[in-house]
């Protein structure tokens, strides 16, 4: 039986999926008002762990306790009922459905009368809900499937607060939102503790979940390796536990002073588009690294798109320095040897259900054709093999699918695909949402090795860490404009970026 102040006890969990042994006989008690954090390198087990609690995955094996009595969930509607929620890591709506809808799918029978489902009394229902914990407002009725990244995710926690849970759990929510978005959530997760409710939470954020956990659990290959009190650690100390051995290498740059060449490789000149950017002017070096930083709706996101030809310009002119035309479409962009690597990476860039060689060779099929148009499969599979191998990618080999691969070997491929291309400008959206601290370290020194090239690099992120530790100038904005800039010799901190973002 479970200590007085605990309300959720795991006894010998256990969970395989063929030959993965995902879970090994983790043991775990998590008490009321605490705020858990589940640390652990992408393929650790702890999505494994926590969406069997929420009752997504059924147990192999091993015991729950909720409240001093037996649990064992056979749906997450059933783990609803006895008071634990879950915001998944993968987007979670039904495209085709509206916010309104996905906010209480499965549950609609409340708002009927006579078989008809009453759309007022939905949306007074989220209303109270949005409300009651200070979230901003959802436009109920736009499809899912035409929402950002940011937008769904903030519909996925309406919906998990809609069944006003006692156990929220939050699976790498923050790396989706906006620096304002993120606050909200803090103070959200603050008023559940006070409450005397429990959160558990999974972050790749290293800073924030030893900020804002109570205790910590690591996890690494599947096994449960300690709990301890968040003020027990430092960074470096939950990364070697993590890892299992100290990361060799830098992590950001270590460089306080911008450095780039001095020819300006793209330029844009007085650009608004139909989606909200106005009046943006900017240019980008050979070899630099141009951070962009804002609020939620600043605009920053439409930044790549716009760059790449795939928002509407209403008026000015993106141009690469020495082409006559003017970027106007992503086919322009790929023969200016541009390349975009958009933040929603599952939906807006991979292939999902093809393999990996389909998805790093997609980029640069015309590089391989023949004279007569048709391409080398000998070619292609050694291309993709050489691509795999030369950024450690973990996978059965280049003909698994997409979906075998954890977030972190996807967003190698996602990024790959596009250096083994000859490039000159480089645009990134959000490059390390949702991957473990090992794979940023490694991405960022991709990041590293192409800047030291001469590509220019747009990076546009929610992240303000990010920003400051790799970027040579930082691009501030607010309401679809640029409010301000800093120099990387100028030591910007968290402090003087938020200052000028709100």
């Amino acid at each position: 039986m479970m200590e007085k102040d605990c309300i959720l006890e795991i006894k010998g969990l256990d969970k395989r999926f063929g030959p993965t042994h995902a879970n090994k006989n983790i043991s775990m008690t998590v008490s009321r008002g605490e705020i858990r954090g589940l640390a652990g390198e992408n393929g650790s087990g702890k999505s494994t762990l926590l969406s069997q609690v929420a009752g997504i995955m059924k147990k192999d094996a091993g015991t729950f306790w909720l409240d001093g009595k037996p649990y064992d969930p056979q749906s997450v509607l059933e783990a609803n009922q006895r008071g634990i929620a879950m915001v998944v890591q993968e987007l979670g709506l039904v495209n085709s459905l509206p916010a309104a809808i996905n906010i209480f799918l499965g549950k609609t029978r409340q708002f009927s009368q006579l078989g008809i489902i009453s759309t007022k009394r939905i949306y007074k229902a989220i209303n109270d809900v949005l409300g009651k914990w200070d979230l901003p407002p959802i436009d109920k009725d736009i499809h899912a499937g035409e929402m950002s990244v940011e937008s769904r995710k903030m519909v996925e926690i309406a919906r998990a607060l809609a069944n006003d849970p006692q156990i929220l759990i939050l699976d790498e929510v923050t790396q989706a939102l906006s620096h304002d978005n993120r606050l909200k959530l803090y103070d959200l997760i603050r008023r559940f503790k006070a409450m005397g409710r429990t959160v558990i939470m999974i972050t790749h954020d290293l800073e924030e979940i030893v900020d804002i956990a109570d205790t910590i659990s690591i996890l690494r290959d599947g096994e449960l390796i300690t709990t301890q009190s968040s003020d027990t650690l430092t960074l470096d100390s939950l990364k070697t536990r993590m890892v299992g051995r100290e990361l060799a290498g830098e992590y950001y740059r270590k460089d306080e002073v911008e450095s780039y060449e001095a020819d300006v490789i793209i330029k844009v000149e007085h650009v608004s588009t139909e989606d909200g950017l106005s009046d943006i002017s900017f240019e980008l070096h050979r070899g630099e690294i141009l951070g962009f930083c804002g609020l939620s709706d600043s605009g920053i996101h439409t930044i790549g798109q716009m760059l790449y030809g795939l928002a509407d310009i209403k008026s000015g002119r993106v141009s690469l320095t020495g082409q006559k035309d003017p970027i106007r479409s992503q086919t322009q962009a790929l023969k200016q040897k541009l390349a975009y690597v958009p933040k929603d990476r599952d939906s807006e860039a991979l292939m999902m259900n093809a393999s990996i060689r389909e998805n790093l060779t997609m980029p640069s099929l015309v590089n391989y054709s023949g004279t007569l148009g048709y391409l080398s499969g000998r070619q292609l599979d050694r291309v993709s093999r050489e691509a795999v191998k030369a950024f450690n990618v973990k996978c059965t080999g280049i003909d698994q699918p997409m979906t075998g691969l954890s977030g972190g070997n996807k967003q190698k491929v996602n990024l790959g695909r596009w250096l083994i291309k000859d490039l000159d400008v480089l645009i990134v959206d959000c490059p390390t949402r949702g991957v473990d601290v090992g794979v940023k370290s490694y991405l960022y020194q991709m990041l590293k090795d192409v800047k030291a090239k001469g590509v220019g690099i747009i990076l546009i992120t929610d992240e303000l860490p990010e920003a400051i530790g790799m970027s040579d100038n930082i691009i501030i904005m607010k309401n679809g404009q640029i409010k301000g800039s800093l120099p990387r010799s100028s030591k910007f901190s968290e402090e003087s970026i938020v200052e000028v973002m709100i």
